[in-house]
């Protein structure tokens, strides 16, 4: 049986006054691509907040290896390799490019390999290599998007958080940003990827979970569920 990486049980998150997270069941096994899939609101994330230790939960527990992460910040848990791209990127607006890629790689002293993967990061987004003494704050919301899941891999990540990476890009840079997840995933990284755009997000996951108003309501095969109509019906507009 494959190994199960993260497992989420009974996650209950309230801010505000607010249960925006109502019990939440989920898994992700090593070498799976898995989409969490919803409508704005649904509680997707706060889920992912609440993983990556920015939002304390009130009740259930988060397991990463087989062991509780409950309470730990994300700077432990990077040093762990799980690492997040949060909603709407949270690049170091003032740094250039180069010194960002240089802040994802600061768990690591192995500056040879280092270098190393920073050319990696240019190949897979070869704009950041032609404008790497950019400051991050004047580039566009595609490339500030490449910059932040770029950053997320220098920590040498074992399971990658992506949450809402397509949201407010043009046609081309959603079609680019979903390349890119592919070729994370095909080199042997576990993604949980967090997604308003089902069909897209669906379409290259192994497996599939629909979050609504705070709680799962399907999962499944992810390829079954693109095909069924009630998630055809409610996510795909048809």
């Amino acid at each position: 049986m494959t190994n199960i990486l993260l497992k989420v049980t009974g996650l209950k998150v309230a801010y505000g006054g607010i249960q925006a997270v109502k019990g939440v069941d989920f898994e992700v096994r090593e070498g799976e691509l898995v989409s969490l899939i919803g409508s704005n609101g649904a509680g997707k994330t706060t889920t992912m907040k609440a993983i990556t230790g920015t939002l304390p939960m009130n009740d259930g527990d988060i397991e990463y290896l087989g062991k509780s992460i409950r309470g730990q910040g994300p700077w432990d848990l990077v040093k762990q390799g799980l690492a997040m791209v949060p909603e709407g990127r949270g690049v170091f607006t003032r740094m250039t490019i180069i010194e960002n890629l240089q802040m994802g790689a600061y768990i690591r002293d192995d500056k040879a390999d280092i270098l190393v993967d920073i050319e990696k990061i240019f190949t897979i987004f070869p704009r950041l290599k032609e404008r790497c003494q950019q400051l991050a704050g004047t580039m566009s919301g595609g490339e500030q998007q490449m910059l932040a899941m770029g950053r997320a891999l220098m920590s040498r990540p074992k399971v990658l958080l992506l949450d809402e990476p397509s949201m407010g890009l043009s046609p081309i840079m959603v079609d680019k940003i979903f390349e890119v997840v592919r070729d994370v995933y095909a080199q042997g990284v576990t993604v949980l990827l967090v997604e308003q755009n089902a069909s897209r997000a669906l379409a290259i996951a192994n497996r599939g979970y629909v979050m609504e108003s705070g709680l799962v309501t399907m999962t499944g095969d992810a390829k079954e569920m693109l095909n069924d109509p009630k998630v055809r019906a409610a996510y795909l507009g048809e």
